[in-house]
């Protein structure tokens, strides 16, 4: 410690010798989804500021985002099988094609999620949330089934499980109890 002390003083540091900069209070790290939702929302607001002429935040609303889903399109890694491709509907193509890669149906879907969050995070409302808005509902899902047939892959949503009564073994079953299959 006292090396350090030396140091610290050789070098002008600001610190004291008591030890006291250990007592000052470090801002907890991000989560991982705290880090992205961050970085999309910068991400969106840079997105913004580039439109000519530039949007403020205030001003945006659902189409600007329609927009900014399209326009992110051409940094994804999905192939997306056009309706004229001979590998249109398979799921696994024996060989490579000229289709285009598209932003994953998951991936827009949890960014939006992301973007809906951060909005009211920053002090919009969520009845002014533009990433709340039906049209990117719809949109969302035009980009889930598209994809899904392109890939022949349906989209079907997971069910939730019932909870079944298991009968007791140690019970004989008795004609008062039902049981759900």
């Amino acid at each position: 410690m006292s090396g350090d002390v030396a140091k610290d003083s050789a070098e002008g540091s600001s610190r004291s010798s008591s030890g006291n900069h250990h007592n000052q209070p470090q801002p907890a790290p991000l989560s991982r989804y705290e880090s992205q939702k961050r970085r999309d929302w910068n991400t969106f607001g840079q997105y913004l500021k580039n439109q000519r002429p530039p949007v403020a935040l205030s001003q945006c609303n659902c189409n600007h985002v329609l927009d900014f889903l399209r326009y992110l399109d051409q940094f994804g890694k999905t192939k997306v099988h056009l309706h004229g491709c001979v590998f249109f509907g398979q799921p696994d193509p024996p060989a490579p094609c000229t289709c285009p890669l598209r932003q994953a149906w998951g991936s827009l879907d949890a960014l939006i999620g992301r973007l809906r969050a951060a909005y009211e995070e920053h002090g919009g409302s969520p009845e002014t949330n533009p990433f709340g808005n039906g049209a990117i509902r719809v949109f969302l899902r035009e980009v889930r089934d598209c994809q899904a047939k392109a890939r022949g892959i349906p989209y079907r949503k997971k069910k939730k499980k019932k909870n079944q009564i298991k009968p007791n073994v140690d019970e004989p079953k008795s004609s008062s109890k039902q049981q759900i299959s």
